[in-house]
């Protein structure tokens, strides 16, 4: 489980924990090693983001060397509140972690059977016939907003169709919510949650951009939105249940800052692969593509960001995902739902691969470092 990508071309910077001094530190990898940028470059991620060229300063900096980058992620297996251990943490500190949904035709069919079956995943079966049938790909190209997406709107409804779901995905307004609180988030090798009420989720691989208090994308790393089905199928009214939970948030390995090898260009035509490795032998592929997104990433941050909301610290966005899995794992007729101990492995070729396993949320290292924790450790190691 040390697999993390090809990080031989870029910049990448990142978060570990640092036992000797109980607290996080900003990192850059170079040539296979981390390096503590924290007292050359910025006490924290946010900071380093708010540069006009993050990528400038990562390259000028010196960096105590913390040593090869394998080794930390032998550490980092199950690592999360190891606090005795080197290990990596997600790459974000102070910044919101928000997200937005349905942003893909394919995700917002599942999204309206998930709501017509109310978290039955045998019902989603016979609804998934039914709605296929009358939408088929027809949202794959429209534009969201657009006049040829309130004529579907139109339509959908003469069917007796129409969804909250569909709403988000092709009129004007995204789908934008907070997936966790600051500093909640976890890394690569930690564990992801699940609220023990759950009997049918699954992972939502996606493309997470670092945008800073000005709306600026400064780069791109990978996330696993994990999500309750059947939560959210009751009711869209119980997504703050269905994605806010202990380690429900997975973001990392690295954030790849834009510069001469990396741009917002490679986010907008980025493929992620999917794999899930059960511990019963089940095994999952999947794919992303942000090729097939309804919407341009960057409108998704200027729906996010503006006058109408300001992030002062910045914030991380999750961009959706295309993946929606209707495979059977158990019962025919069931679809997927994932099981205790399966591994997850979210990976592009460009950003590296972010690898987990599956708990419950009450099983997971309780989060407990916060911002508070953080000002007080910065604070005593005379970096703020």
């Amino acid at each position: 489980m040390t697999k993390a990508g090809d990080f031989s071309r870029g910049t990448f910077v990142g978060r570990v924990w640092r036992p000797d001094v109980q607290g996080p530190a900003v990192v850059a990898l170079r040539d296979g090693k981390l390096y503590d940028i924290t007292s050359g470059a910025a006490p924290t991620m946010r900071d380093l983001l708010e540069a006009d060229d993050p990528a400038a300063i990562v390259r000028a900096a010196g960096g105590e060397d913390l040593g090869a980058l394998d080794a930390v992620l032998e550490a980092s297996v199950e690592g999360a509140g190891n606090v005795s251990r080197l290990h990596l943490l997600a790459p974000c500190d102070l910044q919101a972690v928000k997200a937005c949904g349905v942003t893909f035709a394919r995700s917002m069919i599942e999204r309206v059977i998930e709501e017509k079956a109310a978290g039955d995943p045998a019902l989603a079966e016979k609804m998934r016939t039914r709605v296929t049938a009358i939408i088929g790909d027809s949202l794959r190209d429209l534009k969201a907003g657009s006049e040829a997406a309130a004529k579907v709107k139109a339509a959908l409804i003469e069917e007796g169709v129409w969804s909250q779901y569909l709403e988000v995905g092709i009129g004007p307004d995204a789908e934008v919510f907070t997936k966790a609180p600051v500093l909640a988030a976890v890394g690569w090798g930690a564990s992801v949650g699940l609220h023990p009420v759950s009997r049918w989720n699954n992972p939502e691989p996606e493309v997470v951009l670092a945008v800073d208090s000005a709306g600026r994308v400064k780069g791109a790393t990978i996330g696993n939105d994990v999500n309750l089905r059947d939560v959210e199928g009751r009711s869209a009214l119980l997504l703050g249940k269905a994605k806010d939970n202990n380690a429900s948030a997975a973001i990392g390995p690295f954030i790849r800052l834009f510069d001469e090898t990396y741009s917002i260009e490679d986010v907008r035509k980025a493929d992620l692969d999917l794999l899930i490795e059960g511990e019963d032998g089940f095994v999952l592929k999947g794919r992303s593509t942000m090729r097939e997104i309804s919407r341009d990433p960057l409108d998704l941050v200027s729906q996010t960001i503006g006058r109408h909301h300001q992030y002062p610290d910045g914030f991380m966005l999750f961009m959706g995902t295309l993946f929606a899995p209707v495979e059977d794992r158990d019962a025919p007729g069931q679809g997927f739902t994932h099981k205790m101990g399966d591994r997850v492995t979210i990976s592009n070729a460009e950003l590296g691969a972010l690898v987990n396993t599956v708990r419950l949320s009450t099983e997971c290292p309780p989060w407990t470092f916060g911002v508070s924790a953080l000002m007080r450790n910065l604070s005593s190691r005379g970096l703020l």
